[in-house]
């Protein structure tokens, strides 16, 4: 893989400290002119092979994908111009704004026999595969409960009129965006898409600063919480009518789950685990060298049923982004 990273925020530094165990052979940053002496420092510190500051020169070089880490707004437009250039693209969660963009970048891509991957590292975790095959062991499922509550340092400021990304309706912020999506995409995969939802939330300034998700899956429901603007001890649950299921970090940093049995046995399994985004990027890289398309539209459908059931959630609470006009 040749990878152009468009960005130079927390997720790519994030990404940079498993950079060289992932194999790529060539990596370039883009950045805007305001950010170039960062990238420049970034690509110094890890030996990436050079920063652009124009998109279309990017473009035309040597790469064969890009990694979108740009706020969530820009996905499309960014994206679009990849795919269009003939580039695969890695898109990072949440993977567009509404349903409508990756519909549109999913034809663009299929049109191009191209692919695309939203970076969402909990299908790939080794720890999250380990619990879809012990999810049996619980019996009839009743229960399901899952929380991301973590206090953003950027709430206070918002709290004081200076409103960044993360809380912005033009730019596609929200506390569903931005950590409920996780615990979505976690019960999507073990458990499909609901028979029906709802989402109430705390709205100021016309985003959502927390949220809760409520499932009905017929014979079990569920609820998925996602809070920015409080925190507390987390604790993610999958109760059966034989046994609970118990992890204690976000489901995206899940290094072990205890499985407590209504006899009073319990069995705690913990995982040695890479960085968290080792294991997607990894399999991102497989999938396109072994040209898997069937492998990767499994997910990107999965992707594209969870940006329709996010935007409907939106609609609820009458959260509208600039990118729905």
């Amino acid at each position: 893989m040749k990878l152009g990273i468009l960005g130079t925020g927390m997720i790519v530094n994030d990404l940079m400290s498993t950079y060289r165990e992932l194999g790529v052979e060539k990596t370039y940053l883009f950045s805007t002119l305001h950010s170039q002496e960062k990238a420049t420092e970034m690509a110094k510190t890890y030996c990436l092979d050079g920063v652009f500051t124009d998109y279309q020169e990017l473009l035309d070089s040597e790469i064969d994908t890009v990694y979108c880490a740009l706020p969530n707004h820009l996905h499309f437009s960014f994206c679009k111009e990849a795919l269009l250039a003939q580039k695969h693209v890695i898109i990072e969660k949440p993977i567009t704004a509404n349903a409508n963009e990756l519909e549109e970048l999913i034809q663009i891509a299929n049109e191009r026999k191209l692919m695309i991957f939203e970076a969402m590292n909990i299908p790939y975790l080794p720890s999250y595969l380990s619990l879809r095959e012990d999810l049996s062991k619980l019996g009839q499922i009743k229960i399901v409960s899952f929380n991301y509550s973590q206090y953003s340092s950027r709430y206070d400021a918002f709290k004081a009129g200076k409103i960044l990304p993360v809380f912005d309706y033009h730019k596609a912020g929200g506390a569903l965006m931005d950590l409920n999506i996780y615990n979505i995409h976690a019960m999507v995969g073990l458990f499909g898409l609901p028979l029906q939802y709802y989402y109430q939330a705390n709205i100021e300034r016309n985003i959502d600063t927390s949220g809760i998700l409520t499932c009905d899956y017929g014979d079990f429901k569920a609820v998925a919480i996602g809070a920015k603007d409080c925190k507390a001890p987390l604790m993610n649950s999958i109760q059966g009518d034989q046994a609970s299921l118990i992890i204690n970090t976000p489901l995206s940093q899940m290094t072990q789950y205890t499985i407590y049995y209504n006899d009073g046995r319990s069995e705690t399994k913990t995982f040695d685990l890479k960085h968290r985004l080792y294991y997607e990027f990894k399999e991102f890289i497989k999938m396109i060298n072994n040209h898997d398309s069937e492998k990767q539209q499994k997910m990107l459908q999965q992707s594209l049923a969870i940006a329709k059931l996010m935007e409907n959630c939106r609609k609820e609470e009458r959260i509208v982004f600039d990118n729905d006009k």
